[in-house]
């Protein structure tokens, strides 16, 4: 997994291209190519590389292709190089401040977009998404609670009893889809957001059999600046953790 990743950030034109996303998401190829000193065909080649390794995702938005920072695969990095054990609220806590220090261009596109491929199938994915005893392992030992039917509740407890988080299930469609509102009730800093929402989408990958394709994407979040800002940094580790609990039976922390 490491190789393609390394391989594409060898490059300055594509580690340019991901700071561009960085500092706004959400981007279409006239708006990567305009600061940069290169042909439309040299872009696209360089964002089809970042592509293959996991680094951006696409997304269609009207006519247009939108590219997306997948921070996934760097979390993946952290956590094996780094520090694996590092308390990792403290990542989103830091996110936090620096992103309230200034000023944030919001826009209704989605913005948080993160993709993760684990050997597994969409069934076990979403089995690992609504079980309490299995989301305690990768959500931060937090387990989700609902009755899941459309119009329910769902709320997210610490191993602690301190509810984290709540929201309505808007869309529910087993195995592949779920949709939800989401606010934090026990976070620093979000107290003044309005509800936002998260989309997983779960899909068989389209050449790998046993592999499954896990899109969160989160959005709606106009009135809820600073969530977007936790859940950019959470939801990569959330990610993480999921593919770990499935494809080895441990956590991050190989609990």
């Amino acid at each position: 997994m490491d190789d393609p990743i390394f391989k594409a950030l060898a490059d300055p034109s594509r580690r340019t291209l991901l700071d561009l996303l960085h500092a706004s998401d959400g981007r279409s190829l006239n708006e990567l190519c305009a600061p940069l000193d290169m042909s439309r065909f040299g872009v696209m080649k360089h964002l089809n590389i970042l592509e293959e390794a996991g680094l951006i995702t696409t997304r269609k938005v009207g006519r247009e292709k939108l590219h997306y920072l997948n921070a996934v695969p760097i979390r993946q990095i952290y956590d094996r190089w780094v520090s694996k054990y590092a308390e990792p609220w403290a990542a989103g806590l830091t996110a936090l401040q620096n992103e309230l220090e200034r000023e944030t261009n919001m826009t209704t596109k989605p913005r948080n977009v993160n993709r993760i491929a684990i050997k597994a199938k969409p069934e076990q994915v979403w089995q690992a998404l609504t079980e309490p005893a299995k989301t305690s392992k990768f959500w931060f030992n937090c387990s989700i609670r609902s009755d899941w039917q459309v119009d329910s509740a769902f709320e997210l407890w610490s191993e602690d009893g301190a509810k984290k988080a709540e929201g309505v299930i808007l869309e529910l469609d087993p195995p592949r889809k779920l949709t939800l509102s989401w606010r934090f009730v026990s976070f620093p800093g979000v107290d003044g957001d309005s509800p936002s929402r998260m989309t997983w989408e779960i899909d068989p990958h389209a050449e790998f059999h046993g592999v499954t394709l896990v899109t969160v994407v989160h959005d709606e979040f106009e009135q809820a600046a600073a969530t977007a800002k936790v859940l950019e940094n959470g939801v990569p580790i959330v990610l993480s953790g999921l593919k770990s609990l499935l494809e080895t039976g441990s956590s991050l922390t190989g609990a």
